[in-house]
C-alpha cells in the first residue's frame, strides 16, 4: 500500500471515528431525553387519549424527540401563536389599529350639530379594555371610559353643545359574523365567546358585580360601565349565610341582552362576572351616547347600528368631518395582550383584520373574513415552512374545535420566528409569550425549577384539547422549540398540565 493511500485510509478511519463518537454521544443525551418523556406519556391515566410531541433545537434544526408529530390535533388557544407570528410578519410591528370620530351636518351658532356623529370602527379590540400588557393581567381600575371622554372634548372642542341626530357605530371594516365556525351555543354568555365586530368596546362585555349583604335577601347587582341600560339584569340572587359556599348562576337570552342571574353568595362576599353582549357595534355607541350625557351634550337622536341604515357614510364628502381619532397601542403590545392572557376576542378580531387589510386576491372571500385573515396568513405559514395543505384554521383564537395542526408546523413556526430576518419582529413575539411562573396563563406553573422564568410559550385549553408550546433555553445554551399536544384524555387537565410541565423541565436541564 503506497505512503500517500494509507494517509488518506487513516485520516477516514479517524473521521469516521470521531462522527461515530460524536452520534454516540448526541444519541446517549436523546436517550436520556427520550426515555423519561416516554415514561411521562405513556402513563396507565392517559392512555385512552392522544399525545403529540415534537421538540427541536432551532439552531441546528436537529429533532430531539417525536411522537405523532406530523398527526393533526385540536391546538385550542395555540391557534393565537399563528394568529399573532402571521400579523407581525405581514403587518409589522408599527401597526396600530385605528377608530375615528366623525360629524355628517353643520354647526350653529348655539352649538347645535344639525346632523349625526358617526363612529367608524378600524376592529380596535382594546377601546376599554382591561388588560395589561406587560403582564397579561386584568385589572378592573383601568378606565375604560376614557377615550369617550377625550371625544366628548373634542365635540365641545368643535363648538358641539347638543346632537340634534343620531350616534352612528360603523363596523363595516370587517364582516357582521358575531361567531366564529362551530363555537358552542353553550358559550355564548361567556367573555371568552364574546361577539365579533368591527366596533368593539370594554372587551364586548359588562363587568357584573354580585354583593352579598343581608341573608334571605337578593344580592347587590352593579355593573360596569355605568349600570348601562344597554342589557336589562334581573336578579334571582339570594344571599345565604356567612361562610357558606359560593353558586355561581349567570345566562344571557340568546340574541337579547337579558341577564339572568341567579347566583347564591354568602353574606359579606362579591363575585365579578364579565358577560357578553349582543350587538357590540350598538353597545358602543351606546355607551358613548350615556357618556355624552353625563358630560353635558345633550344627545336627541338614538345609538343605531350602520346595518340598520339604507344609506351608508360616506366620508370623503365635504359634508363630513373627522373631529377625532383614537390609534392603539401598536402591534406588540396586542400581541401580549392576546397571547399572555389568552384573549379570544382580540385574536379573532386581529385575524379578520389581517384579512381586512391585506387581501389575498383571486378568491371570493370577504375581504373583512376569517377566511381572508387566514388565507392571508398562509404566506407567513408557506414560509417557516409549514405544510399549508395539511394545516385546517378556522378562527383566529382557537375556540373552534374545527382548527387542525400539528406539533411538527408549531415548531416550525416558532423557529422562523426565533429565526425571523426582522428583530424587531421576533423579540415582539417572543416578548409577547407568557413567561413560566411569571405572567398571564403560566403565571402559576412551573414556579420553581429550572424552566422558571426561562421557558416561554402559550397554552391552548378546551374540554379534552391540552396545548403548550413555545420556546426553553436547555441547560447547555441552546434554544429549542417544543409542542406538545393532547386530545381525547378523559383524566382531567391538571394532570395533562404536569405532564406538560415535566417535559418542559427536562428540556430546560437537556445538555
Amino acid at each position: 500500500m503506497g505512503a500517500k493511500r494509507l494517509i488518506t485510509l487513516l485520516f477516514l478511519c479517524s473521521a469516521a471515528s470521531c462522527v461515530t463518537a460524536v452520534y454516540a454521544q448526541e444519541s446517549e443525551g436523546i436517550r436520556r431525553l427520550r426515555n423519561p418523556i416516554d415514561h411521562l406519556l405513556d402513563a396507565e391515566p392517559f392512555e385512552n387519549g392522544f399525545w403529540g410531541v415534537h421538540i427541536v433545537d432551532i439552531e441546528s434544526g436537529r429533532v430531539l424527540y417525536a411522537r405523532n408529530a406530523g398527526k393533526s390535533f385540536v391546538p385550542a388557544s395555540n391557534t393565537k401563536l399563528y394568529t399573532t407570528a402571521a400579523a407581525l410578519d405581514l403587518l409589522g410591528p408599527d401597526y396600530r389599529f385605528e377608530t375615528g370620530l366623525y360629524t355628517d351636518g353643520m354647526v350653529d351658532e348655539e352649538g347645535v350639530l344639525h346632523g349625526n356623529v358617526i363612529v367608524r370602527g378600524g376592529a380596535d379590540p382594546t377601546l376599554g379594555g382591561h388588560y395589561l400588557s406587560d403582564s397579561g393581567d386584568w385589572d378592573e381600575d383601568i378606565d375604560a371610559l376614557v377615550v369617550f371622554r377625550n371625544w366628548a372634548d373634542s365635540l365641545r372642542a368643535a363648538g358641539i353643545r347638543r346632537i340634534t341626530g343620531d350616534l352612528i357605530g360603523d363596523d363595516d371594516v370587517i364582516d357582521d359574523v358575531p361567531l366564529g365556525v362551530n363555537w358552542s351555543w353553550d358559550d355564548e354568555t361567556w367573555y371568552y365567546s364574546a361577539q365579533l365586530g368591527g366596533l368593539a368596546f370594554h372587551d364586548n362585555v359588562i363587568h357584573l358585580y354580585v354583593d352579598g349583604r343581608t341573608p334571605g335577601m337578593p344580592a347587590n347587582l352593579t355593573w360596569e360601565p355605568l349600570n348601562t341600560d344597554y342589557v336589562q339584569v334581573i336578579n334571582r340572587t339570594l344571599t345565604t349565610e356567612p361562610g357558606t359556599g359560593l353558586k355561581e348562576g349567570y345566562q344571557r337570552q340568546r340574541g337579547t341582552n337579558t341577564i339572568e342571574v341567579t347566583t347564591r353568595v354568602p353574606a359579606g362576599a362579591s363575585e365579578l362576572e364579565e358577560i357578553t353582549v349582543e350587538n357590540p357595534t350598538r353597545y358602543t355607541v351606546y355607551v358613548l351616547r350615556e357618556t355624552l350625557l353625563q358630560s353635558g351634550i345633550a344627545v336627541t337622536g338614538d345609538p343605531v347600528d350602520v346595518d340598520a341604515l339604507s344609506i351608508k357614510p360616506a366620508y370623503e364628502t365635504p359634508s363630513y368631518r373627522r373631529v377625532a381619532i383614537h390609534r392603539s397601542a401598536p402591534l406588540p403590545e396586542i400581541a401580549s395582550l392576546i397571547n399572555k392572557p389568552s384573549q379570544n376576542l382580540y385574536a379573532d378580531l386581529l385575524m379578520k383584520m389581517l384579512g381586512a387589510a391585506l387581501p389575498q386576491e383571486d378568491n371570493d372571500l370577504d375581504p373583512g373574513s376569517a377566511a381572508m385573515g387566514i388565507e392571508t396568513a398562509m404566506s407567513t405559514f408557506a414560509r417557516a415552512g409549514v405544510d399549508t395543505s395539511a394545516i385546517r384554521l378556522v378562527d383566529g383564537s382557537g375556540l373552534s374545535r374545527l382548527n387542525l395542526v400539528a406539533p411538527e408546523m408549531t415548531t416550525a413556526l416558532l423557529s422562523f420566528m426565533w429565526t425571523h430576518p426582522d428583530t424587531r419582529v421576533r423579540d415582539a413575539f417572543y416578548d409577547s409569550l407568557p413567561v413560566a411562573g411569571q405572567s398571564g396563563s403560566l403565571k402559576h406553573r412551573m414556579r420553581r425549577g429550572l424552566a422558571t422564568e426561562n421557558m416561554r410559550g402559550k397554552t391552548g385549553t378546551l374540554t379534552f384539547a391540552s396545548s403548550l408550546s413555545g420556546y426553553v433555553r436547555a441547560h447547555d445554551g441552546r434554544m429549542l422549540a417544543f409542542s406538545i399536544m393532547s386530545n381525547h384524555h378523559i383524566s382531567g387537565s391538571t394532570g395533562i398540565r404536569r405532564i406538560q410541565d415535566a417535559i418542559v423541565e427536562l428540556l430546560a436541564g437537556f445538555e
